[in-house]
């Protein structure tokens, strides 16, 4: 991923350089650009359920379609990302759900994360859902200074995530907050907003020196906060809840104190569907109601970045 991408910002902070890629428990998780060959989750000619609920608010493109195409960079597990050829992960999964409210399927297609708007603009895809974090430069169409490069997106907002420091397991130097650290040392990946929180929070710290121990991958950071040579490694909530999960079979870390900087993820529909975006927002607090979307949030145990009902463009 180049350095002036975008990607799954939170708040309304850009990443920079390559986005945390970390490798826990055999599960490859990149987070860096996808690629540029498509990859579905499922196979066209779906045959649409009309006796769903909410069958009767879909446009009639997608009740005859049967399905909604959706594209994301599946290269964010545990959000989106590639198992045995499918897509799999939270936003399948909290997708899937939508569909069954609505009585078509979600198909899932996998490109390039900077290309995801493009492809709703031009039509090829009927939504966007890649932990894309809502905010009002995405939804009036600005680039980073400004500047009007398109039409913009609406967003239905449907996940929460922060940043969360992730630490050894029984949390051995009882870290609670970013304060906890000074004096200590801590490990990142290179050329993130990870490390260049932590280089905020060592000049808050002053001659309590914070020393940062940067590396080519989180995997890396993560080796050295197990072996007890740093004290915390810092990436998304749902990522380290992923890491707390899988690495060791849940024996070599843990989550300290409470996510930083949260922001909303969205399920991104163009400006002039907004049929389409009504119906995904009705769909998703039917799900919230009847407790499916919070199965899906404890069965990837980010149960803290449930929402409590469906916004449109609630990210700032």
């Amino acid at each position: 991923m180049t350095a002036s991408t975008t990607r799954r910002t939170t708040a309304a902070r850009s990443r920079i350089a390559a986005v945390g890629a970390i490798a826990v428990a055999g599960a490859l998780i990149l987070t860096g650009c996808g690629d540029q060959t498509d990859k579905s989750s499922s196979s066209s000619g779906t045959k649409a359920d009309s006796s769903a609920p909410l069958y009767s608010k879909l446009p009639k493109k997608i009740q005859d379609a049967g399905v909604v195409k959706v594209g994301t960079d599946a290269a964010y597990a545990p959000m989106e990302y590639t198992d045995g050829g499918k897509i799999v992960g939270i936003d399948p999964d909290i997708a899937a759900a939508l569909g069954k409210q609505l009585g078509v399927k979600f198909e899932f297609t996998s490109g390039t994360f900077d290309g995801l708007i493009t492809s709703l603009e031009t039509g090829r895809q009927d939504a966007i859902m890649s932990s894309i974090t809502d905010n009002k430069k995405r939804q009036e169409g600005l680039d980073d200074k400004g500047n009007k490069i398109g039409k913009g997106v609406d967003f239905v907002d449907y996940f929460s995530s922060g940043l969360s420091l992730l630490v050894k397991k029984g949390n051995p130097e009882g870290i609670k907050s970013m304060d906890d650290l000074c004096g200590k040392s801590v490990a990142v990946q290179r050329g993130t907003t990870y490390e260049d929180a932590f280089k905020a929070q060592a000049e808050k710290c002053g001659d309590k020196k914070l020393t940062i121990q940067a590396f080519d991958t989180d995997q890396e950071a993560l080796t050295r906060v197990k072996a007890g040579g740093a004290v915390a490694d810092l990436n998304d909530y749902p990522v380290a809840a992923y890491a707390v999960k899988t690495s060791g079979g849940g024996n070599d870390f843990e989550i300290a104190g409470q996510q930083s900087d949260v922001g909303l993820f969205g399920i991104g529909v163009s400006k002039d569907n907004t049929q389409l975006r009504d119906a995904i927002k009705e769909a998703l607090d039917a799900i919230i109601k009847d407790g499916s979307y919070a199965k899906v949030l404890e069965k990837w145990n980010v149960k803290d970045s449930a929402v409590t009902e469906a916004k449109i463009n609630a990210g700032q």
